[in-house]
């Protein structure tokens, strides 16, 4: 590790808890880039979308607690 990132690292190890959840925080939302416009609307669509085939009666609704068993089954496998 270059000697500026380590101590940049061991300035960060210092910070509070909130201040490092802050600084984790800023760090994701400049790897992420600039916000899409578009991503409220195309969720917004897809809610619409899922709700509609619920009502239809064209998807069956699953339990939370059943969705998460199985998640838990296929990880350990």
């Amino acid at each position: 590790m270059p000697n500026d990132l380590a101590e940049i690292a061991e300035k960060a190890r210092s910070l509070s808890a909130k201040q490092k959840t802050e600084l984790i925080r800023v760090l994701i939302a400049d790897l992420d880039g600039p916000p899409d416009d578009d991503v409220d609307q195309a969720w917004a669509l897809e809610v619409e979308r899922r709700h509609r085939e619920l009502k239809e009666g064209k998807v069956q609704a699953v339990p939370g607690d059943r969705v998460f068993e199985d998640l838990r089954s296929r990880l350990k496998q």
